[in-house]
């Protein structure tokens, strides 16, 4: 590693045999000419998408105010220390996705706007969803120009939901109309793409078990860097490097409780942690250290999966999500629902306190970074897809101003919203499916 008087490339690394690990933005990075002039504007902008299943119970989601918010709702209170940063969006629909109104759509068009194909089988044809649209332009710069993740890890082919493909319930990014972008839900594989280097997955994982941390294969070249780096930085650098061990070592523990148990759960890969609030924190995480480093600046991450089984007996509703989404009107049903929806918003405020607390240049890591949360259906009880559940984080660095509820008299496209997306992540274009404007 050689650090020039003018500054250490911003794509520097740490090596080792079977590891690479990129580093956080650093005042070392910066000329000294231009050291002054650095502001939050001159950070690379990120996109971050977050969806969320199965629609929402409206009363408690809507908040009471329109334009600016000095409260939030029941279910988006746990977001209310972001209040200024967090802007809720009534009234957009998916227009495409009303003629098949099932799951299937509701995941597949979230980000494209555009129909599916109904077929079971590999010959589906969907559109470019608006995060690969963002790849394009903002993420030639990094490894990865963009990171596909979730939580549930569905392997079927074929019908999957009222004659629609699998791979439309599967995958949230769409790189074209006929490739999906598979989701990456197992910890172990995600942080391997993010830091392993060299070698087959299977050799890495067997020095481990020897080395304990990928870190310890970059110390010789971490050392080095350390001693030519100002306080600051080396400070940076450490805490940076902790917040990775942390991680593997959430990995590791999961994988050493899932071999010394007797009861193997083969529906779940040993480096998912029992607990599925941990998975999605784990999965945030991971996210937060690939836009520190900038190996990526377009992520995508699937919370759960449309008609998810999943119970969440931890807040009071040990039934099914998705037959709890079917709700006809049922009180009992509806203040379940709402108490999802409550929780899976929580975790987006785990996410968002994250992002704020992570240093990026001159300003936060949620500064540079514009977050969406929301579903592709509205009422899940009849499957439409009017008045979606959507909810955009971001700070300083955005055009978006927070602390607002967007409430628009009549539907409005959804792909109004992404085309705002675009912009305010400086990938614009004129037109994005069935877009009429702004929003």
């Amino acid at each position: 590693m050689i650090i020039t008087k003018m500054a250490l490339p911003r794509r520097t690394f740490l090596r080792g045999l079977g590891a690479t690990v990129a580093l956080p933005l650093l005042d070392a990075m910066v000329p000294a000419a231009s050291a002054m002039a650095r502001t939050v504007s001159s950070a690379p902008r990120r996109l971050g998408i977050v969806y969320m299943p199965m629609g929402v119970h409206y009363e408690p989601w809507t908040p009471k105010e329109n334009g600016r918010l000095t409260e939030l709702s029941e279910s988006l209170s746990p977001l209310m220390p972001h209040l200024d940063n967090v802007t809720v969006v009534s009234n957009l629909e998916i227009d495409a996705a009303h003629t098949t109104g099932n799951h299937a759509s509701a995941n597949s068009s979230f980000l494209t706007c555009v129909k599916p194909k109904r077929t079971e089988g590999s010959d589906y044809v969907n559109g470019t969803s608006v995060d690969q649209i963002a790849a394009q332009q903002i993420g030639k710069e990094t490894p990865l120009p963009s990171l596909e993740l979730g939580t549930d890890l569905i392997a079927q082919v074929g019908n999957c939901d009222n004659g629609y493909a699998c791979a439309y319930m599967n995958s949230l990014s769409w790189a074209s109309p006929t490739a999906p972008n598979p989701t990456e839900s197992d910890p172990r594989i995600a942080f391997e793409r993010l830091f392993g280097d060299g070698g087959t997955p299977e050799q890495r994982k067997a020095e481990l078990k020897q080395n304990k941390s990928i870190l310890d294969w970059v110390l010789e070249d971490m050392s080095n860097l350390q001693k030519q780096l100002g306080s600051s930085d080396r400070h940076r650098v450490g805490e940076y490097l902790d917040t990775v061990r942390e991680v593997e070592r959430r990995i590791q523990r999961a994988e050493a409780s899932a071999t010394d148990s007797p009861l193997t759960d083969l529906t779940r890969p040993t480096s998912v942690p029992e607990a599925w609030e941990d998975h999605v924190k784990l999965m945030y995480d991971m996210q937060i250290l690939a836009l520190q480093a900038d190996l990526t600046r377009v992520i995508t991450f699937q919370m759960a999966r449309e008609a998810s089984t999943r119970t969440y007996p931890q807040i009071g509703v040990p039934e099914p999500h998705h037959p709890i989404s079917h709700h006809v009107d049922d009180p009992e049903k509806l203040a379940k629902l709402a108490k999802i929806n409550q929780y899976h918003v929580s975790l987006f405020a785990y996410m968002i306190d994250q992002l704020k607390n992570t240093d990026d240049g001159e300003g936060s890591l949620l500064d540079s970074t514009t977050y969406m949360i929301g579903s592709g259906l509205g009422n899940p009880n009849v499957h439409n897809h009017r008045n979606l559940p959507i909810i955009v984080a971001s700070g300083s660095g955005s055009s978006i101003v927070g602390g607002q509820h967007v409430k628009y008299d009549e539907l409005k496209p959804l792909a109004n919203l992404h085309l705002t997306l675009l912009d305010d992540v400086g990938a614009r274009i004129d037109q994005f499916a069935d877009s009429t404007g702004r929003a």
